[in-house]
């Protein structure tokens, strides 16, 4: 079974797509993502091939959110 997902985030579409370039391109095996930049958002859209592997993609990109966030406030 193939999974899906998207996430959209709203805000400075320019630094959030500078911050996952280091992540782009690693391939697991199991999953992968991509980043599309909008004006005003970006978009990572996941493909896994089983739910843990969805999983885990979706942590490590929430993870990267949270770093992003946590320096936005400094």
């Amino acid at each position: 079974m193939n999974y899906t997902a998207e996430i959209k985030v709203y805000g400075d579409a320019e630094k959030l797509a500078r911050c996952f370039e280091p992540e782009l391109g690693k391939k697991e095996g199991r999953s992968e993502f991509a980043v599309k930049k909008h004006k005003d958002h970006i978009a990572f859209e996941v493909l896994a091939a089983d739910s843990v592997a969805l999983r885990a993609t979706l942590n490590s990109i929430a993870k990267l959110l949270a770093v992003y966030e946590n320096i936005a406030k400094i």
